[in-house]
């Protein structure tokens, strides 16, 4: 991008904007940078926070595996050092068989006490599919949906939003898992987070399939791709974000925007992961005309 280019962009992603800051970044791309130096995740911590703050985020989306056990009260106080906060925090696991969706339910309270004090109103879930990818029975399905409502319930008594997300496998077989979730949780309870990229991965155009979600969306996670290979930054590419935030604006729906990076073997990287994260916070606030 030129300068001239940039300095436009920034232009009118200023002009476009509101006070309120609905967006964040995703933290699955700092543990794809802490495989790249061969360095554990909590080393690098530090320099991920410092980096999201120094490309303009302030709010950030972390999983269970940036709090480990006995070092959770660490990576709370670096957040704050950084005077970051975390609107959602994502803690999948499975809830097709019962014991182990206690121990989800479990886990996602727990996480989301944890991160109270950091602005947390909610735990993004994605369920996780069966080991070596088989289909969900339907029985399976049933319990599943009986876990989510319940975890659901759960989280907003203590003043939680539950927000399911999705991979590819939920969209399978014409999202028959996906489809199963919206017609058998409550939308008091159930709401949802899609991700814009995994549903273009899935097949699925990504107006028509926000708006079978409708009003229960509560989070979307953004990403570029271009022939199904991942792009390094948020940027034009073969999905049209314009057109999803015509419809948001059209429905009157105001979701957090996640800002989710990642690379795959074949993503061409020409820039420090820091630039990469500025030019996509830039590109999303010109996009959705919001500021961070």
């Amino acid at each position: 991008m030129t300068r001239r280019g940039f300095v436009a962009l920034a232009g009118m992603a200023a002009a476009g904007s509101d006070d309120k800051s609905v967006m964040a970044v995703e933290g699955y791309i700092f543990q794809q940078y802490a495989q790249s130096l061969h360095r554990p995740l909590p080393e690098i911590i530090p320099d991920v926070l410092r980096m999201s703050k120094s490309a303009g985020f302030h709010n950030i989306e972390l999983n269970p595996a940036f709090f480990p056990a006995g070092s959770e009260d660490r990576t709370l106080a670096m957040l704050r050092e950084e005077n970051l906060r975390m609107p959602s925090m994502y803690v999948g696991g499975p809830l097709h068989e019962r014991q182990q969706a206690d121990r989800t339910i479990a886990s996602a309270l727990k996480f989301a006490e944890l991160c109270r004090p950091l602005g947390c109103r909610a735990i993004v879930n994605n369920p996780d599919p069966k080991p070596g990818g088989q289909p969900k029975t339907d029985p399976e399905l049933n319990e599943q949906a009986e876990a989510l409502n319940h975890m659901g319930r759960a989280l907003t008594k203590k003043g939680f939003d539950l927000r399911i997300h999705h991979h590819t496998p939920q969209l399978e077989n014409n999202a028959r898992e996906w489809r199963h979730i919206l017609a058998h949780t409550d939308p008091e309870y159930v709401h949802i987070c899609v991700d814009v990229d995994w549903a273009y991965e899935g097949g699925f155009e990504p107006v028509p399939f926000l708006r079978e979600v409708g009003p229960r969306l509560r989070e979307i996670h953004v990403r570029s791709a271009r022939n199904k290979v991942w792009l390094e930054d948020l940027e034009d590419s073969d999905i049209d974000y314009r057109k999803v935030n015509e419809y948001l604006r059209a429905e009157n729906l105001s979701p957090l925007i996640v800002v989710e990076l990642a690379y795959r073997p074949n993503t061409v990287v020409t820039r420090p992961l820091e630039e990469d994260l500025r030019l996509s916070l830039l590109y999303a606030e010109t996009i959705f005309g919001n500021r961070a």
